[in-house]
């Protein structure tokens, strides 16, 4: 019992510590347009780096992967909703799993 309550208390540390430091260090409002517009873009590419590796393996079959994943994009930039992306890659990767 010490030991997963030693791990939940270091788990909270460290996912607090991102957190607060942030507020503690740029107590004023940022003024440089490139800090700004950096940051912007961090949540995009964190994301999209945490992502995609799983994406690419989570079917088994590279093929049918990047097929969901290129539908998932295109539903996505014509500007459908969450649901109707996930549903289009799903079907996707269904389909082109019966054939490949």
């Amino acid at each position: 019992m010490t030991y997963t309550l030693t791990a939940v208390l270091l788990m909270a540390l460290v996912t607090y510590i991102p957190r607060v430091l942030p507020i503690s260090i740029f107590r004023s409002e940022i003024k440089s347009k490139y800090i700004k517009s950096f940051l912007q873009y961090v949540p995009y590419a964190v994301l999209g780096a945490l992502t995609f590796p799983e994406i690419i393996n989570s079917t088994g079959n590279f093929k049918t992967a990047l097929f969901g994943t290129a539908v998932a994009l295109a539903l996505a930039n014509m500007g459908k909703s969450l649901v109707i992306v996930a549903l289009g890659a799903i079907l996707t990767v269904l389909i082109t799993g019966m054939f490949l």
